[in-house]
């Protein structure tokens, strides 16, 4: 015979008190440190739609008999002048701040397209920098229709590819 067995009684529903603290502590502090894909890609994000809407902008039309920068460009047959114009115009949309000093986005932007039967062509429209491969770059993509293309006169669809970076 056991005496005072109500002091073990008080000792293990103490003990399993104890257990069922630690457990829901410990459950408690692993529900609270959840990452969502938006909280660690915000910055990517950012960046892509910045891209995207400066395409957007360049083509855009003055009015609606006229074509879009963007269409001038890549329609042109003199390539080394529109790369330029490109570069440069794409370059200030990117990188302009509300303030005094600019951005440092740097890009590269093709354009490909069908050239005949299923060929696909494309070539450099400009580029700040080469990617070195140590850069976390993100795409940015419009599709443009141009009336002309390298001497073909037939309407198509092109895809101008911009890949950019932050140094």
């Amino acid at each position: 015979m056991v005496k005072n067995d109500g002091g073990q009684l008080y000792t293990i529903e103490g003990f399993a008190a104890g257990l069922i603290m630690i457990i829901t502590a410990y459950l408690v502090v692993n529900a609270t440190s959840v990452y969502t894909a938006g909280d660690t890609h915000i910055n990517d994000m950012q960046l892509e739609a910045l891209g995207s809407d400066a395409l957007r902008v360049m083509d855009i039309p003055v009015s609606n008999d006229e074509h879009s920068l963007m269409q001038d460009i890549i329609e042109d047959t003199d390539i080394g002048v529109n790369n330029l114009t490109f570069g440069t115009t794409f370059s200030s949309l990117v990188n302009n701040k509300t303030g005094s000093s600019r951005d440092h986005i740097q890009f590269t932007a093709n354009v490909s397209y069908r050239s005949t039967g299923d060929t696909i062509d494309s070539y450099l429209l400009n580029n700040t920098r080469n990617l070195s491969g140590g850069e976390h770059s993100v795409r940015a993509t419009k599709w443009v229709i141009v009336d002309e293309l390298h001497g073909n006169v037939q309407p198509r669809a092109v895809l101008v590819e911009v890949l950019l970076w932050r140094d």
